[in-house]
């Protein structure tokens, strides 16, 4: 992530969390009081938010010492001590519900993530997320997708030319909407075309597209229409792809398959933060 944009992003959370002012910290603790807070997993899953953490806390307070010995992308299981920060006790909980509920969602994405590509099993084809993420999230959900061993698709729409069945509606064809965004476009922009049927298939390849899409189309619709497609020009399967579902589009050869489930449907991994006591410690 663009460390950058997401201390700005991270700003804004502490902000809207924050407000004023911790009446129960500021009013519980002295400004001197100092302590340790501990986050821990309490379910298994893929860890993603190594780098969040120790920016947030570092955001929040100069004088918090973190120690993070767990790697975004490992996996961990219920007990495991993801990462520790020792500092004043007023920031230290300040920050822990804004980072909590970041890392779990994050985390959460990773672990999907990596059941899609252990699902799909499939070295030829990878696995990649689409833009259905949460509004202010994007960059955290597609850094965890990463993590999960999956592959990013565009970020923005000023990353790459998609042209839907929206855009090929209005602009009367496949073959127009190319040559139209063709004569202006730069070199190092591609161009991915949705495609729902052989003639649209055959039409793409003719038009000379980067990268032709699969919308919606069965298994066996999509072995079919991969036949049409020469090698120079990549594949994505995308639509109605679900998990239980997926393990049946292995071996197709299709380069990529686009989940919206990997972002907009991923369930948080359970991740506490705690004060442990002397007695756990020495556990």
């Amino acid at each position: 992530m663009n460390p950058f944009a997401y201390k700005q992003t991270l700003e804004q959370f502490f902000m809207e969390d924050i407000g004023y002012g911790d009446w129960t910290s500021d009013l519980l603790f002295p400004e001197e009081a100092t302590g340790t807070l501990t986050f821990i997993s309490k379910q298994q899953g893929i860890f993603c938010g190594k780098d969040l953490l120790k920016t947030g806390y570092a955001l929040l307070d100069s004088e918090i010492q973190a120690d993070l010995p767990i790697q975004d992308g490992t996996f961990v299981s219920p007990g495991v001590e993801i990462a520790s920060f020792t500092g004043p006790v007023r920031s230290l909980l300040k920050g822990e519900r804004v980072l909590l509920n970041l890392i779990q969602r994050m985390s959460g994405i990773a672990t999907l993530t990596h059941q899609a590509v252990q699902t799909i099993a499939d070295s030829h084809t990878k696995i990649c997320d689409t833009r259905k993420t949460t509004p202010g999230l994007r960059a955290f959900e597609k850094s965890a997708v990463r993590a999960g061993g999956g592959f990013n698709h565009r970020f923005g729409l000023d990353d790459a030319v998609m042209i839907k069945d929206n855009h090929i509606a209005f602009a009367g064809s496949i073959t127009e909407a190319v040559q139209t965004i063709r004569s202006s476009l730069g070199h190092t922009v591609k161009i991915e075309v949705e495609t729902e049927n052989a003639d649209q298939v055959m039409e793409a390849v003719a038009a000379g597209v980067d990268i032709i899409m699969f919308d919606n189309r069965t298994p066996e619709e999509i072995f079919e229409l991969q036949r049409l497609v020469p090698s120079s020009i990549l594949t994505e399967a995308s639509g109605g792809i679900t998990m239980e579902s997926l393990s049946s589009y292995r071996g197709l050869g299709v380069d990529y398959i686009s989940l919206g489930f990997l972002t907009h449907s991923a369930s948080a991994l359970d991740i506490s933060a705690r004060v442990l006591t002397e007695k756990e410690e020495v556990k």
